[in-house]
């Protein structure tokens, strides 16, 4: 009898093959770095402006924040109209609706760009606006983001796991092609996300808690989890979630090797959460520590970002650390890859 963990063994071998002979062997001698998620909110069509942060330092793809839960549902559909229309004016980048689009970027020299959404609230408590979302170039979608919503449990609220809507969600999710993503969630919410979840889930941009514990970060449980999915962590490079509370290089790589030691280098990928406005939150004093609790984010520390100029750097700490080659190109970009190969719709 078939498991899902079987089924999803055989998924995993079959993308891995199809990527294998992709256009992707044909570049196999450039380095590609996926950056699973940017961590700029929503300004004004300007923003787009910010991804030249990415594309000067060679980034091949990456996913763009279009709206998270403090923010209204609107705001999500604003951000996406205005990025879009942006994005359509570059010819050095492109939305990219499926894999094969990505690769057809990376022929033509060009940056592969997709959306995220931080959270269904912005759902707006309406399952169809799931699909909606999925035509408007979103990619993956959080379940909470820090505090509960009508879906599920955000990880600096009550842990009550997912609502009769957030299982809807999930599954509708699966249906039309969007990837699961459990950063920012309470812990429970996401692990019965994972578990309901037919396809393979993510965390977007999460560090390892036993290396600095803090809210955001994820348990082994978790890392465990999302790997039996045949899923991928993006270890990102905030300052909070690192190491003493710095942004630096070596705290990044460390988390990587934390994880890649646990669940294997193919679960392990890069969710960087940079915000080169270099602005914070958009938003009001009461909301701001409601979703930022003092407790977790004491005024007393800085928030820093690593740069997507680091990526190469990173790439060459692992191969210090006596990473294979193959492995390395696997946590820069070919994991991620092989996600979006078994979620997306083709």
């Amino acid at each position: 009898m078939l498991t899902r963990r079987k089924i999803l063994k055989a998924s995993f071998a079959a993308s891995a093959s199809m990527l294998a002979g992709s256009a992707l062997a044909a570049t196999r001698e450039q380095m590609r770095y996926w950056d699973n998620h940017a961590g700029f909110g929503y300004m004004g069509p300007n923003d787009v402006d910010l991804l030249d942060h990415w594309r000067s330092a060679g980034v091949s793809y990456l996913s763009i924040n279009v709206g998270y839960d403090p923010v209204p549902w609107s705001t999500t559909i604003r951000a996406i109209a205005d990025y879009t229309k942006g994005i359509e004016a570059r010819s050095d980048m492109v939305l990219c609706a499926t894999v094969a689009r990505v690769l057809t970027a990376w022929h033509a020299g060009q940056m592969a760009l997709t959306f995220d959404i931080e959270g269904m609230g912005a759902l707006n408590g309406d399952l169809s606006m799931v699909e909606l979302y999925y035509r408007l170039g979103v990619r993956q979608m959080l379940i909470a983001y820090n505090l509960n919503n009508d879906a599920g449990g955000g990880c600096h609220d009550q842990d009550k796991g997912l609502t009769d809507f957030g299982r809807a969600v999930v599954r509708e999710m699966n249906r039309v092609g969007m990837v699961v993503d459990c950063a920012h969630s309470a812990i429970r919410s996401g692990l019965e996300a994972m578990k309901l979840s037919t396809k393979p889930c993510i965390f977007s941009h999460a560090n390892a808690r036993a290396l600095q514990d803090h809210e955001r970060n994820i348990t082994d449980e978790q890392i465990r989890a999302v790997a039996a999915t045949g899923g991928v962590v993006g270890v990102n490079g905030l300052s909070l979630f690192l190491a003493n509370g710095a942004a630096k290089v070596e705290s990044m790589v460390a988390h990587i090797d934390y994880m890649a030691k646990l669940v294997g280098a193919e679960h392990v990928g890069i969710g960087l959460d940079c915000d080169p406005s270099n602005t914070g939150p958009r938003l009001d004093e009461a909301t701001s520590s409601k979703y930022w609790p003092a407790r977790q984010y004491p005024a007393s520390i800085k928030e820093d970002y690593l740069p997507p100029s680091v990526l190469p750097q990173v790439a060459e700490q692992l191969r210090s650390l006596g990473y294979k080659e193959s492995n390395i190109r696997a946590i820069m970009s070919g994991n991620f890859m092989r996600v979006a190969s078994q979620v997306w719709a083709k």
